[in-house]
């Protein structure tokens, strides 16, 4: 099968789903082994982007992709026709972010693409034939993908409360698609235009360009164009979203309450399987030892990471500075204006609160006892605080260093520490601290 592109250029021009802009989209033929490429002509220097699955920054009810600063959103439904069609090589030209709705189908794509006149071109096509099956579980929904000949997709649709359950499948390809899927429209149920307004969206929505579902009624400008129209258009998504691959696919795929996040999770483990058939598998980095080694004399960001169980916005620590001997260390922690907290303590004096300053002495004598060759396996949990002294104020744009000195040990389960904090030299925290130690069995 030869890959394929168009004869002449073509435009159409509508409203925009999401944005409500208008919009006024070109196709253009491409060159062999171009693909499909966008191309934002209302941008400086009219940036193109290649859809691909590791470009999607948005899922929420369309499929939105991204490079450098060109964004394109609401991609699947041109992606859809292109594939349906046999397009390998085109430039689509957008005067703004997001294509037009029109009828919340394919189907005016399609006869853009049909009028434009699909033609073969000198090289053979590409496909990914999958050699195994692939999965993904979102929820109550599920994408299986498995070995076949061709692109066939088996796909049940249905909502919570099970009242318009559709079930269809269909190997694809040019005929079927254009008769039995393109002209098939988005559809919303009633009760989520609400909460898409709040997110922004749907600002060029109505029953012009999509079906609304309230309770066991449908709402709908002209009757339902299929029996089962809402189904195949979410075959038509699939496909659409199956696009971002890069190259046209040979799998069967069994979809249960499909979506575009669920979707794009399919197509991201589809690529890494290509990825790995074409390159071999990944080499697995060797993992980084979650312990503190005694050998090791300071620790970065990503030992750190490593070792102590707290993540953003938690983590009091940015560097441990030194070791000094078995029992003390010296850390650091680079206050700046980011801090999550300052934007309420207090606005327009930002100072750091005195708890967290005792955190950060927490988590450094933390990492010193965990450093102690009994403790694999193990967390320190910060019992009490005695002899807390808060000398100085804290804020943005100090380095906190942090000295830390294991005063006690009874046995493996009991420490307590002496830690201070100081800025340019002055102490402005310190206090004693106790621990218990416990297997990290013992949290979950």
């Amino acid at each position: 099968m030869k890959q394929r592109t168009i004869l002449r250029e073509v435009s159409l021009s509508g409203n925009a789903l999401h944005t409500g802009e208008p919009v006024t989209l070109t196709i253009k033929p491409a060159p062999v082994g171009n693909g499909i490429v966008f191309r934002r002509i209302d941008l400086a220097g009219q940036p193109e982007v290649k859809p691909r699955v590791d470009q999607v920054i948005d899922l929420v009810r369309a499929t939105t992709i991204q490079s450098g600063h060109a964004k394109i959103a609401t991609v699947e439904h041109v992606l859809s026709a292109l594939y349906g069609c046999g397009i390998d090589n085109v430039f689509v030209e957008m005067n703004a972010s997001e294509p037009p709705i029109l009828d919340g189908s394919a189907k005016p794509f399609v006869n853009l693409i049909l009028e434009a006149e699909p033609v073969e071109q000198e090289k053979e096509r590409e496909f990914f034939v999958l050699d195994q099956p692939v999965s993904v579980t979102r929820n109550n929904s599920s994408l299986i993908a498995l070995p076949a000949d061709s692109l066939k997709i088996s796909c049940t649709s249905a909502d919570d409360r099970g009242i318009h359950t559709q079930h269809l499948s269909l190997t694809i390809d040019p005929d079927v698609y254009i008769t039995q899927i393109a002209a098939a429209r988005t559809f919303t149920i009633y009760e989520d235009i609400e909460e898409l307004i709040k997110l922004g969206k749907i600002k060029g929505g109505s029953l012009d360009c999509a079906i609304v579902i309230k309770g066991d009624k449908i709402i709908s400008k002209e009757p339902l164009r299929f029996r089962d129209e809402f189904v195949r258009h979410k075959i038509l998504d699939i496909i659409g979203d199956l696009v971002l691959l890069g190259v046209p696919l040979k799998a069967h795929i069994i979809a249960t309450r499909p979506g575009h996040a669920i979707n794009a999770e399919l197509t991201k483990a589809l690529f890494a399987r290509m990825e790995e058939l074409r390159n071999g598998p990944k080499k697995k980095t060797p993992a980084r030892p979650k312990q503190v080694l005694a050998t090791e004399t300071s620790l970065d960001i990503r030992r750190l990471l490593d070792t102590v169980p707290h993540r953003y916005p938690f983590v009091m620590i940015d560097r441990v500075v030194e070791f000094v001997g078995e029992d003390e260390l010296v850390a650091i922690k680079n206050v700046t204006i980011n801090e999550p907290y300052f934007a309420g303590h207090y606005p327009g004096n930002p100072v750091m609160p005195g708890v967290l300053q005792l955190e950060a002495m927490a988590q450094a004598a933390g990492v010193l006892l965990l450093r102690r060759g009994s403790m694999e396996g193990r967390v320190a949990l910060f019992m009490s605080a005695d002899k807390v002294k808060f000398r100085k104020a804290v804020r943005p744009g100090d380095q906190i260093v942090i000295n830390a000195k294991l005063t006690r040990m009874r046995g493996n389960k009991i420490a307590t520490a002496a830690v201070s904090c100081s800025v340019d030299g002055l102490v402005v925290s310190s206090s004693e601290l106790m621990f218990t130690v416990v297997d990290e069995g013992e949290m979950e």
